[in-house]
């Protein structure tokens, strides 16, 4: 029988994110899907968010490699969150670079989030606006493209990201103990 997947514990929205210092508190931290907490934990936003830009491709060139060097140095200080934080920027500059690629004015969906879902992504019943192709923004989004994908590939990072959900965010392992039952004399 095939082993269940493990389940891993979800980014924590609720935490006191102004507050909190995830180079202190690193068992705090969760890594999340995709770009999760990427505005949000410190000090990294504050280290890494002032080089992060995208407006034409020259710039995102510069914020990628900037921003990739950070991911470098974190990785050397065995900074795994630093590390990570860096990949969400580089992915977050491809992913915005896209939609304004996309979508002159960077909304995609027509209207307002319902206020209920803000800090949330998706339509939640808005209707996507037509796409407004920019091919300036299509070139940003190729640069951070590739130091996003040189970022998921590190090996070291791939295995600083092991042993981090190893050690914070992976329940332990049940070990089940079966009793000797007594001979039957």
């Amino acid at each position: 029988m095939p082993a269940k997947p493990v389940k891993r514990k979800i980014f924590n929205y609720e935490l006191d994110f102004a507050n909190i210092n995830f180079r202190e508190r690193p068992e705090l931290y969760r890594i999340g899907k995709g770009e999760q907490g990427v505005l949000l934990v410190e000090p990294y936003k504050s280290e890494i968010l002032p080089h992060w830009r995208f407006k034409t491709p020259e710039i995102a060139k510069e914020s990628s490699e900037k921003i990739y060097r950070l991911f470098e140095e974190y990785l050397q200080q065995d900074d795994f969150i630093g590390a990570d934080m860096a990949r969400k920027f580089l992915q977050m500059g491809y992913t915005r670079s896209r939609r304004y690629a996309n979508h002159k004015s960077g909304k995609k969906y027509d209207g307002p989030v319902p206020e209920d879902k803000k800090g949330q992504s998706g339509a939640h019943g808005r209707q996507q606006l037509p796409n407004e192709p920019d091919p300036v923004k299509a070139a940003s989004v190729a640069v951070f493209k590739e130091k996003w994908d040189q970022a998921k590939q590190n090996e070291r990072y791939q295995q600083m990201s092991q042993h981090f959900r190893t050690r914070y965010e992976e329940p332990p392992q049940k070990i089940s103990v079966k009793k000797d039952k007594p001979l039957k004399k």
